[in-house]
């Protein structure tokens, strides 16, 4: 520990994900003493826990990595339009060593407990390892999807066969040959990993909850063409995403849906279907997501995909979503998933209509009696959000826990610090915005390495959100979250989650939102935030 600070390290960052690399990077290049904990044995966050077959960003690859540093950009190739996970795994590891982070990292270190002290204004922080820091600032970049959830069904624990979450998947191959297999949800991961392994199994049981629309990917490899017209346009690709309110290159439509005939929409419809990723979303007619007759047409038509696609006209119908239009959840975007159930050896059980009572010591009992499974896969979706900071043992002025204050939901300023919890900042938190999460985030990353940079040089030794300012950023939350395409019944409220307070989880003003309550914050001079 330095004598003359009274602490071990002057920046504790938490979590090796695509924010807590980029904060770390800032932290050792503005000259703070700077550590990284991380709880895995390696760096990429979700990358490094969830590889599971079939995982893979829905982010254009180019548009997901840093784009700070053009040397950074260029000396990658990304090999798909939509990389896999090893790819993007391979990515942050490359990132770390290019820019030196490895020896500031530590590893197989989970955050046990975190606690400031109000008369020294630092951080005393441990991990389940044993480690303890002191630090004047601790940033939490634990992201929204690092804590799986699980259905609440009883004997889980007694499954005798192998089984695993989508969201922790082991580093060794899971062997699905000839076996009988389970997936549990078709979210993001189920519908990724169900056409992955198809060809392997000998029998594969889908337990479906509530469809989603999930619409194709339509990945492609990247030509040698096209890197080299990236490396060339680096300057307008980032100029353009910094520019954009969803963090995508995809041109947004100022065109209405009824402003053209059935015909032409269909056609529309066509040119979206076979469309990248969230072109489907950001590219759509302007009206698609705040008119439900306009979302109504659009769900029509891919109703009519998914009953093209599935040739059992009754497992189609249990495919097709009725109680929520287009983005009313967080739209998956697929390969081969509707195609799927054209296989003899898939079968859907929709758990509306038989819903599971119990895991045995060798399958799934629902309503309608028994099946026996080898491997069982839970892709039960995470405990978005807030899940990973109240369960840090979090404690604020006067022993105020995070989990506490936090109890109707997070209260948060720009979704990166609360009220009565000074040094600590939360980038890629609860209240950031549905996109291309990097962009988004790196605002907050950058907001908070300059601040830090403004408090040692005009000598503060503490940074705290006054409370009027977190007030008012929670009510502009509540507020716009009504106009939100997503319902209540999405993981941004909560939905997925047994018990957890119905809040939104998202900023829903977006990036616009974002940078007007930090320019707000700049123009003040941080007016109020610094002691």
């Amino acid at each position: 520990m330095s004598a003359a600070s009274g602490v071990d390290t002057e920046v504790l960052v938490i979590g090796a994900g695509v924010t807590g690399i980029h904060q770390l990077y800032r932290a050792k290049q503005a000259g703070f003493s700077a550590q990284l904990w991380e709880a895995g044995d390696g760096v990429g966050g979700v990358w490094f826990w969830n590889r599971y077959p079939g995982a893979r960003l829905d982010s254009e690859s180019y548009t997901y990595g840093y784009l700070f540093s053009k040397e950074l950009f260029d000396g990658w190739k990304w090999q798909e339009r939509f990389a896999g996970q090893p790819e993007n795994e391979g990515y942050f590891n490359y990132t770390v060593d290019q820019l030196g982070l490895r020896p500031h990292i530590r590893f197989g270190a989970r955050v046990t407990s975190a606690v400031y002290d109000d008369a020294s204004a630092t951080w005393l922080v441990r991990a389940g390892d044993g480690t303890q820091v002191r630090t004047r600032f601790l940033v939490a970049a634990t992201g929204v999807l690092s804590v799986p959830a699980f259905p609440p069904v009883p004997g889980r624990e007694d499954f005798e066969g192998v089984a695993h979450h989508t969201g922790l998947w082991p580093h060794e191959p899971v062997a699905f040959h000839g076996k009988r297999v389970a997936v549990v949800g078709t979210g993001a991961s189920g519908v990724q990993i169900i056409p992955a392994i198809l060809d392997d199994v000998a029998s594969l049981t889908v337990y479906q909850r509530t469809p989603n629309w999930c619409t194709p990917l339509n990945n492609e490899p990247i030509t040698p063409t096209q890197q080299a017209e990236l490396r060339a346009d680096f300057t307008e690709l980032r100029r353009t995403l910094d520019a954009s309110v969803s963090g995508f290159l995809h041109e947004r439509s100022d065109r209405r849906a009824f402003d053209d005939s059935r015909q032409e929409r269909w056609a529309f419809y066509e040119k979206m279907w076979v469309s990248p990723g969230f072109a489907k979303v950001i590219s759509h007619y302007a009206d698609m997501l705040t008119d439900e007759t306009a979302n109504a047409d659009w769900c029509a038509f891919m109703a009519d995909k998914i009953r093209s696609l599935v040739d059992d006209p009754a497992t189609a119908e249990l495919l097709i979503p009725d109680n929520h239009g287009w983005a009313g959840k967080r739209p998956p975007f697929v390969t081969g998933y509707f195609e799927a159930y054209n296989d003899p050896k898939v079968s859907l059980v929709d758990l509306r209509r038989t819903p599971m009572e119990e895991v045995t010591r060798t399958g799934i009992r629902t309503s309608d009696g028994l099946r026996e499974f080898d491997v069982i896969v839970w892709a039960s979706g995470f405990d978005f959000g807030t899940g990973a900071l109240n369960r840090m043992g979090i404690r604020g002025r006067d022993g105020l826990a995070l989990e506490d204050y936090w109890a109707d939901g997070p209260h948060t300023f720009m979704g990166l610090m609360s009220h009565g919890f000074p040094n600590l900042f939360f980038p890629g938190g609860p209240h950031g915005a549905a996109g291309n999460n990097p962009r988004y985030a790196e605002d907050q990353v950058n907001f908070v390495a300059d601040a830090l940079e403004h408090l040692r040089k005009h000598g503060h030794r503490s940074m705290e959100v006054p409370a009027e300012a977190a007030e008012k950023w929670d009510r502009m939350v509540a507020e716009l979250a009504a106009y939100s395409s997503f319902g209540e019944h999405s993981y941004f409220f909560g939905a997925n989650i047994a018990g957890k307070p119905r809040s939104f989880l998202l900023n829903p003003g977006g990036r616009p939102k974002l940078r007007e309550a930090r320019d707000e914050v700049l123009q003040s001079s941080y007016a109020g935030f610094f002691s």
